[in-house]
């Protein structure tokens, strides 16, 4: 028998050591049962990550080295002191330094026998590690059941140089190179880093293991869907996506090839979405979700989403109509709550508005509200009764706007942005539609049965949650009489192929080449670039979302409010 490993995909928490520690614990008495040798967690399990400015505290430090060393005593015990345990950390500063270090420990016998501190420190994207942590210089390699181990972190084996060159210089024959990882979802990622490990299977000659982390963080979430590949680069194990788990594996014991947990971009940002969500809303201490129901597409599928994490009985709805709702927005936020079985109440917003109206005139007593004013008063008032509920009741409000309107600037600050989490932030107009009509197949309904099965939930998965008059329905703000998005949008499959290229590319967006019914041209290109940069003051009021892209606002693209650099050229 060879060495058995177990790679342990959990959930934290950043900041809670003991509940993070247990979780540890926990997949160790797993891990012995199932007779491993070698445990390892993700990339700072034991603190969280990314912990951000809390990494340049001191006693933050220092709490992150004491709950190692309890984590230590406690693997010393009930016959856990047999295994090998490799779990990330926050090391504390040493010497003259303010910086601490992205680290990983081994673990044996219940004693700290060596750390490693992480060589590649990315800073870009959602990334700013040289702000957090000091780069480490040494390699790592230990001996477990007679077979050589070396240990990396993440980024250090997505860049040349540091750690593995180290190793390889040592000349050492591997059998296992074990990767510990806080790698953020995003679509099609899986396979990138397959691919990889794969190179440097080859290059080693050895297995490699990558355990990644699980759940939502703030805007992050991490997928899980650890691997092995053997020395030829071929997975041998595959974890599952965004479900805690254990993966255990043995180096001698051949097995069949493993395939990707990503069968299908629709259903993994669908069930990223959920994971999000839903770890952002208990992390946070709440038990239910608040969400404006305009009968309209996002709004449906927000509050599906919230349904799925938390379940019906926790999401509450509410209906604002005014005095442009039409009739079938009204019905179809019931029909969504019929089908869904989430709470629902309705408050007109009638009322409030004609209060405004007498309230806000001209010196000549003629009221300011209307045009523009009126419109956006409306998203307003929602706004505000939403935070009334929610402060009365103590729901978290969801915001339910999306990455287009974001992106164009089509949301009324203090209106429809309000809230505490934005689920579909990060998901462009046309992909809102993909994952309504996904979620409303038979295998959307048995992909997030699946999920709530794994998760340990109870509550009910209902079939197609979605009424088919909010899929097909035009969309509009219904703000003014006939109102529709098309009045002051683009069609929103050509529109989101200028946003993708722009926002995607950070830079001039190139004329749509691809089958869009109505593309644009330079003219209407350039108008959706100024309408996009002119927008960046409301973006950053928005409540924080989940990134499933290579680009999200927020973390990843960060624009200067004040600014007056205008694109005056279109490449076509």
């Amino acid at each position: 028998m060879g060495l058995k490993v177990a790679l342990a995909q959990i959930n934290p928490t950043v900041g809670d050591f003991a509940g993070n520690a247990k979780l540890i614990v926990e997949s160790c008495r797993q891990a012995r049962g199932a007779g491993a040798d070698l445990v390892a967690v993700g990339e700072m399990a034991l603190t969280g990550y990314p912990v951000e400015d809390l990494a340049l505290r001191r006693d933050f430090q220092r709490a992150s080295e004491d709950a190692l060393l309890r984590l230590a005593g406690a693997l010393s015990e009930g016959g856990l002191g047999q295994l090998t345990v490799v779990v990330g950390y926050l090391g504390e500063a040493v010497g003259g330094a303010q910086l601490g270090t992205n680290s990983g420990a081994v673990i044996q016998g219940g004693e700290i026998t060596t750390r490693y501190d992480k060589h590649h420190l990315p800073n870009y994207g959602v990334f700013d590690e040289h702000r957090y942590f000091e780069a480490g210089q040494s390699a790592c390699v230990f001996e477990v059941a007679g077979a050589k181990v070396a240990l990396a972190i993440c980024e250090d084996i997505w860049q040349d140089g540091g750690t593995l060159e180290l190793i390889a210089a040592q000349g050492e024959e591997l059998d296992l190179l074990l990767v510990i990882n806080g790698s953020p979802f995003e679509s099609g990622k899986w396979q990138t880093r397959v691919d990889l490990a794969a190179k440097h299977a080859l290059a080693f000659g050895c297995h490699v293991a990558y355990v990644n982390l699980v759940g939502g963080q703030d805007e992050l979430v991490f997928d899980g869907a650890s691997f092995v590949v053997d020395k030829k680069g071929t997975p041998l194990a595959v974890a599952p996506a965004f479900e805690p788990t254990l993966l255990t594996f043995d180096l001698d014991e051949p097995s069949g090839e493993a395939h990707s947990p990503e069968t299908d971009a629709t259903e993994s940002i669908y069930r990223a979405l959920v994971l999000a969500t839903r770890d952002y809303v208990q992390k946070n201490s709440f038990e239910s979700a608040l969400v404006g129901l305009s009968g309209g597409i996002d709004s449906a599928l927000t509050a599906t989403i919230a349904c799925d994490a938390l379940g019906a009985n926790h999401v509450f709805g509410v209906s604002m109509p005014g005095p442009y709702s039409s009739e079938h927005s009204i019905s179809d936020a019931k029909e969504l709550a019929h089908r869904t079985k989430l709470h629902l109440r309705q408050v007109s917003i009638e009322q409030p508005l004609e209060s405004f109206r007498a309230a806000i005139t001209r010196e000549q007593g003629q009221s300011l509200v209307n045009g523009v004013v009126e419109e956006n008063l409306q998203a307003r008032i929602r706004g505000t009764t939403l935070m009334a509920i929610s402060n009365a009741e103590g729901q978290l409000v969801l915001a339910t706007g999306n990455k287009s309107e974001l992106a164009t600037g089509y949301s009324t600050l203090y209106g429809d942005a309000v809230g505490a989490f934005a689920p579909l932030k990060d998901v462009l107009k046309t992909t809102v539609w993909q994952l309504a009509k996904w979620r409303n197949t038979a295998a959307g309904q048995a992909s997030v049965a699946k999920m709530m099965r794994d998760w340990g939930a109870i509550h009910e998965i209902v079939a197609s949650p979605i009424p088919e008059g909010s899929i097909t329905k035009e969309p509009s703000a219904e703000l003014r009489p006939g109102q529709l998005d098309s009045d002051s949008l683009p069609d929103y499959e050509a529109l989101d192929e200028v946003l993708g290229a722009y926002i995607e590319g950070d830079g001039p967006a190139t004329e749509s080449q691809s089958p869009a019914s109505q593309p644009l041209d330079p003219v209407e290109i350039a108008r959706v670039i100024a309408m996009t940069d002119r927008a960046e003051h409301k973006r950053r009021q928005y409540p924080p979302g989940p990134k499933i892209g290579s680009r999200a606002f927020g973390r990843d693209r960060r624009r200067p409010i004040t600014n007056k650099f205008v694109t005056t050229k279109q490449q076509t």
